[in-house]
């Protein structure tokens, strides 16, 4: 081949590449998306830190209380700690998809084709599956279990949505796997476990790829 037509036949190349990666892969995550996420849930996490000590204060101080009030405390505490993850994953998913969005029009990308439904669906579904094992491991009373639930799962869901969107995201479903499973044999501290997936890793994953993609 001359040599002249090898840094064009090489060119050539790489725009199919890019071609075939945007038809198969949506390439538009934002690195602020994860920014924005992890920051999201770490003032949620200590929104939870905060409602726990204020419970325990209080639990602490009033040792003849009946055993309708210790109830009543337990269950109230229950649906604040629900509504604080309530409220922090719809914040985290609302700026996520905003910097995302931003950053799709300004590449020209659709936000939602085929691709972005399949990534959707590989997503959504290990998810599901999780939620349903949280919700019955809490009818249970195994409240130990959330937080690795919850990580275990969202890892699986990255991994598994990897192969439509950027690679690097697999590494964060790693990390998220793994914290998840030390949280299995470190019980009691699954606020910090879960700090540091949904917070730390996030963040961390976020300047990442800003700095890779975007900056």
């Amino acid at each position: 081949m001359d040599s002249q037509h090898q840094p064009q036949t090489l060119e050539t190349l790489q725009d199919i590449k890019r071609m075939m990666e945007r038809s198969s892969r949506f390439i538009s995550l934002s690195g602020w998306s994860g920014i924005s996420a992890g920051i999201c849930a770490l003032l949620g996490a200590w929104a939870a830190h905060s409602r726990l000590g204020s419970f325990l204060v209080y639990h602490g101080g009033r040792q003849h209380q009946s055993i309708y009030n210790e109830e009543q405390a337990s269950l109230d505490l229950f649906y604040d700690l629900i509504l604080i993850a309530v409220i922090t994953f719809i914040a985290a998913f609302i700026s996520a998809f905003l910097f995302t969005y931003i950053r799709s029009r300004k590449n020209g990308v659709p936000i939602w084709d085929r691709t972005v439904q399949r990534l959707a669906w590989n997503t959504i579904m290990p998810m599901v599956v999780g939620g349903i094992m949280i919700v019955r491991a809490l009818e249970f009373g195994y409240y130990e279990l959330v937080a690795p639930g919850c990580l275990i799962f969202y890892g699986l869901a990255l991994v598994n949505a990897s192969k439509y969107t950027l690679g690097e995201i697999r590494y964060l479903g790693y990390g998220q796997i793994i914290l998840g499973i030390l949280n299995l044999w470190i019980i009691n501290e699954g606020l910090y476990f879960w700090a540091a997936g949904f917070g730390i890793l996030h963040i961390v994953y976020g300047a990442i790829m800003w700095w890779k993609y975007e900056r």
